[in-house]
């Protein structure tokens, strides 16, 4: 993780330190209450903010820490509804939403809903100054609406909205990225002044989070960019496989797809099988566009490649975890390949994917000593070698996708 991902953070935790140990303070001073402040049986009777600020507290260490752990890998309209969840846990509300600033559109949009919510509610759209969240959002201070149905400044979306409502603007820095909406629902109190207060104080740490996150979003497409130059150059360096990295990319994110597989997982696959082939850069030109077939030696010049392109990897943090994809790309299933002689479930399952997105690529475009094989063939070519070279499972899964007809008999698909 970035500093620039990991400051924010750290002030969180720093104010959230801070607080508990407020609260600390707050409750030492509650040892020296007269009698008529204590509860039968001697506890201490505290004020009903007190407990709620505990709870508050608790509420903040675990988003923060579901914040820092899955960053990367949830969307923002993941964490909008976690944030949605404990918000309505701390109020004891059934009803609300988040709504995130889209640029393309600049416009308010609700990515997460709790309970009740109408279809037509669940596709409002505000600008900046329009309806209470817009207002709260263009104001960047919460809007409490004790009865919607008579304030002209609530867009009622359903007859359900005569609740008491209020719009908390998601800050940071005092630049709004969002609002959080929550309805007085079941029995709920009406927002009361220390309500509020913690509301903002949690609007506050989820505002970071997100902040957070499209600092990461817009890291990840630095390195995509970086990612594709670097392809680009390998690419051009062998005019026999013009193109074949982006096609290779392609093929990458429909077999993860296929799998099931996590964002951050599918989004590593996608960059390994655009450098898969990196390497080669630091393989002499006479051996990469040699006709004929390589002499023992020359073959064991080419097999240092991906170690090469392990070498140039593996000093980028981020791109660790597509290093060692490369680095094994052409381990074997039955342990006979290279660098290291992995076999099976030993080889990352990235690496076992672009080993048979490779062959096939390779297998279906013409080289200097052949034609590209039919569909047919490198098909039957692939199966041939599936449970040796290759994963068989992920050979079938390859070969569905594939195939135009879908006539590939189904088999478990889910690599371990």
């Amino acid at each position: 993780m970035t500093w620039t991902l990991w400051v924010p953070g750290g002030l969180c935790l720093i104010l959230t330190v801070a607080l508990g140990l407020v609260l600390k303070q707050i409750y030492n001073l509650q040892v020296g209450l007269p009698d008529h402040k204590r509860q039968a049986g001697g506890s201490l009777k505290f004020p009903e903010g007190w407990e709620k600020l505990d709870e508050l507290l608790s509420i903040l260490l675990n988003l923060q820490e579901y914040g820092m752990s899955h960053a990367g890998e949830v969307s923002r309209g993941d964490f909008a509804k976690t944030v949605l969840d404990i918000s309505c846990k701390l109020m004891k509300c059934t009803r609300g939403s988040v709504m995130l600033w889209d640029g393309a559109s600049a416009c308010l949009k609700i990515v997460a809903s709790q309970n009740r919510f109408s279809e037509k509610s669940q596709k409002l759209f505000l600008k900046p100054g329009e309806g209470v969240a817009g207002k709260a959002f263009a104001s960047g201070q919460a809007i409490y609406v004790a009865n919607p149905e008579s304030d002209p400044r609530y867009i009622q979306t359903s007859p359900e909205d005569a609740e008491p409502f209020i719009s908390i603007p998601l800050l940071v820095k005092s630049k709004p990225v969002g609002v959080l909406n929550l309805h007085a629902t079941g029995g709920t109190e009406s927002f009361t002044g220390y309500q509020a207060k913690f509301l903002n104080i949690l609007a506050g740490e989820a505002a970071v989070m997100l902040h957070n996150q499209d600092l990461l979003d817009n890291l990840q497409t630095f390195y995509l960019e970086m990612v594709q130059t670097l392809a680009r150059a390998v690419d051009s360096k062998d005019a026999y496989t013009k193109g074949h990295l982006e096609r290779a990319r392609n093929k990458a994110r429909r077999l993860a797809a296929e799998f099931k597989l996590p964002d951050q997982m599918t989004r590593h696959i996608e960059y390994a099988a655009l450098l898969h082939d990196i390497g080669k850069v630091g393989i002499d030109q006479s051996i990469l566009l040699k006709p004929g077939k390589l002499t023992p030696e020359e073959y064991e010049v080419m097999k240092r490649h991906p170690i090469i392109g392990h070498q140039i990897l593996a000093p980028v943090k981020y791109l660790g975890p597509v290093a060692h994809m490369v680095l094994y790309h052409h381990e074997w299933y039955n342990g006979r390949g290279y660098p290291e002689g992995l076999k099976g479930e030993e080889i990352p399952v990235g690496a076992r994917m672009v080993a048979v997105i490779d062959a096939w690529d390779a297998m279906r475009s013409d080289r200097p000593y052949r034609k590209a094989l039919t569909h047919e063939s490198a098909a039957a070519e692939l199966r041939r070698c599936a449970g040796t070279q290759f994963d068989p499972k992920i050979v079938e899964a390859f070969l569905r996708i594939e195939s135009e007809g879908g006539n590939i008999p189904p088999q478990e698909t889910k690599p371990s």
